[in-house]
């Protein structure tokens, strides 16, 4: 099993960092550091390096620097599945009158077509505060929030989305017009439906080898099981249809409904629009009629036991970033939090404003104090 690990990180007019580095040694990183001091910046950074918008979804433009000319870049020098590799990417200064952002991918300073590259050398997992109200919040969040599971091990899965996104789109542009062209909308179907198809059952995949992997820990974990479902028919009927029958269908509930997705402006059936269904397993009860503190315990629990399965499937262990992850947790959940984490033998890059939080493991880690878009070695206890 191959561990992904950051050797060296470096920042560059990213956020609050105008130029920063840091060398890291071991498998623990805790940065400290007073709010709004830039540890999520940091990690957010890291997390480019990956396909996808980064932990806080943000656009290519929104993470330059304010003070800068509109470039940033994040390079790592990683030890991953194929050795030692320095990992790049970033945005160019815009060009006056520019529309669009382009950007860009190195791997040991060749360009490379995108961030799913990457993949062949490093894979993450992240945790953020802003993911606590995953199960009380909109089906949107947890549907990104699976995808981002399914990206972990297959990195294709955010191309297909993207595909399946902008073909919906073309879809519904076509029903706009007064009389579209009925062989261009059955083509468009087709694709979609293609589309559709694929992304359901790599979903259905992930979380099927997921709820395994769960049930499979329960019993040493803990932290609380969680019982996971798509509530979606393409995800059901895939369960025991051939995907062709089910493209077929699905193919057939576009073309029927075109006059009624005409006058949404928006398609209503399809993947696109599927749940995360997330059940407390110990209370049998659906996440989010569970307390704060039950719901926060599920979560991690969930995301480790996804750490681990990525681990199993792409024989890569992924480096876990947990943003400010112990700041709720009571003493006896906080040790087995740090215990848990121990057992994964990943590098773990962890946040927290209070660095005596981290007292039972600071021995063990490489501490960081986080100010001034600066990071400085803090003095072991």
């Amino acid at each position: 099993m191959t561990v992904s690990r950051i050797l060296r990180l470096s920042l560059t007019q990213f956020r609050s960092y105008r130029a920063a580095s840091l060398e890291v040694h071991g498998d623990l990183v805790v940065l400290t550091g007073a709010n709004g001091a830039g540890k999520t910046n940091c990690l957010e950074a890291i997390s480019f390096l990956m396909p996808g918008r980064g932990l806080r979804r943000a656009t290519l433009d929104d993470v330059a620097s304010r003070e800068g000319d509109g470039s940033w870049a994040v390079a790592a020098e990683v030890e991953g599945a194929l050795g030692l590799a320095t990992l790049g990417t970033g945005i160019d200064a815009p060009a006056a009158g520019a529309t669009t952002t382009t950007r860009r991918c190195r791997i040991d300073r060749e360009p490379v077509s995108s961030a799913a590259a990457f993949a062949d050398h490093l894979r993450l997992v992240w945790l953020t505060p802003a993911m606590d109200g995953l199960f009380m919040g909109a089906v949107s969040e947890r549907r990104r929030f699976l995808d981002r599971l399914v990206l972990a091990i297959d990195a294709g899965h955010s191309a297909r989305v993207s595909a399946l996104e902008r073909s919906l789109r073309s879809r519904n542009r076509l029903l706009e017009e007064t009389d579209p062209d009925p062989h261009w909308l059955s083509a468009i179907e087709r694709e979609t439906a293609e589309l559709a198809v694929a992304v359901a059952a790599t979903r259905n995949q992930t979380l099927g080898r997921l709820q395994a992997m769960i049930a499979e820990r329960a019993a040493t974990s803990p932290f609380p099981a969680a019982a996971l479902s798509l509530d979606g028919w393409m995800e059901a009927a895939l369960q025991n249809e051939p995907a062709l029958a089910v493209e077929e269908r699905y193919r057939a509930v576009l073309r029927d409904n075109r006059s009624r997705d005409a006058a949404a402006g928006r398609t209503l059936d399809g993947p696109h629009l599927t749940d995360l269904a997330v059940v407390y397993a110990p209370k049998d009860m659906p996440a989010r009629e569970a307390s704060t503190g039950e719901q926060k315990a599920l979560l991690i629990g969930l995301v480790l036991a996804h750490a681990g399965l990525v681990a199993e499937m792409t024989g890569i262990t992924p480096l876990l970033l947990l943003d400010e992850i112990v700041a709720h947790l009571d003493p006896q959940r906080r040790a087995a939090l740090f215990a848990e984490l121990g057992r994964l033998g990943a590098q773990i890059w962890m946040t927290g404003a209070d660095p005596a939080a981290f007292a039972e493991v600071a021995s063990a880690a490489a501490m960081f104090e986080v100010a001034a878009g600066k990071f400085s070695p803090r003095a072991s206890w």
